[in-house]
This record gives structure tokens, C-alpha cells and sequence, in this order.
């Protein structure tokens, strides 16, 4: 019989990771019934302009092409959120206690949302978003194993 492995998980790891996605299981009897998604062909343009967008807004700095790697003082040039969107997300930090760097991950995530949309700014819904993929963030995560 194989050993379980009960060692507890280190809190500081989801921090590290900008998203954080529970996908539920879908009941056997539920899968012939679900309707076709998205075709594959439609949402890689939609990721193909978004990354060209995040080339052209990093053109001419070295080593930075795309959200992700966005140093503190971009994200405050291209993620900052509006007036609405702050509260949004001050209220999200607060409920959650999140850290300084889950708050810039979210923003980096906002502004990939942004861009796949193709918005010229940040807004409350992309910060909604953004916010949604910190399932880890939300407490129990360590107990339950994920």
C-alpha cells in the first residue's frame, strides 16, 4: 500500500502562482447534454492580439515582453485601476488578506483580462475577474489538499 504523504502545505505558495483554478467535476450524466464552447481557432486570435498588444506596449524595454513580467512601476503605468476598481479590489485584499504580491499579480492578470478584450484601461470587471482566479487565496485550500 502506497505511503500518504500528510506533510501540511506551505502557505507562501500561492502567492506565487497568478492563477488559482478550482474546476468542479461534471456528473457523468451531465456531459452528453453540454453545448460546444469556444472554437480553439477564435480564442488563440484573441490570445495572438493580446500578446501583440503587450509587445507593442513593452516595445524598447529589455527583457520585457508581456504582463507577467511587468516591474512594479509598469503596473502602475498600465494596470492601474480606476477610482471604482480600487475600492473593488481594496475590498478583495481586505476580506482576504491578501499580500503585497498577490495585489500585483491580480493587477498583471486584470490587465491580461484587459487586453484579451482588447480595453484600454483597467476596469472593475477585469479586477472581478482577476480576483476570482485566487481560489488558494480563499483559506482552507491547505486542508483540503489542493
Amino acid at each position: 500500500m502506497a505511503a500518504i504523504n500528510k506533510r501540511k502545505a506551505d502557505p507562501r505558495i500561492p502567492d506565487r502562482i497568478d492563477l488559482h483554478v478550482e474546476v468542479p467535476v461534471v456528473p457523468f450524466k451531465d456531459l452528453s447534454k453540454m453545448q460546444p464552447g469556444e472554437p480553439s481557432a477564435v480564442i488563440r486570435e484573441r490570445v495572438l492580439k493580446a500578446r501583440q498588444i503587450q509587445e507593442r506596449r513593452f516595445q524598447g524595454q529589455k527583457g520585457i515582453h508581456c504582463n507577467a513580467q511587468m516591474t512594479e512601476r509598469m503596473i502602475h503605468q498600465y494596470a492601474e485601476p480606476d477610482e471604482s476598481s480600487l475600492d473593488l479590489l481594496r475590498m478583495a485584499m481586505e476580506r482576504l488578506k491578501l499580500s503585497a504580491r498577490a495585489y500585483n499579480r491580480i493587477l498583471k492578470v486584470a490587465r491580461t483580462i484587459a487586453d484579451l478584450e482588447g480595453c484600454e484601461r483597467v476596469q472593475s470587471q477585469h479586477i472581478a475577474e482577476a480576483v476570482g482566479y485566487r481560489n488558494l487565496d480563499r483559506g482552507d485550500w491547505a486542508e483540503r489538499g489542493v
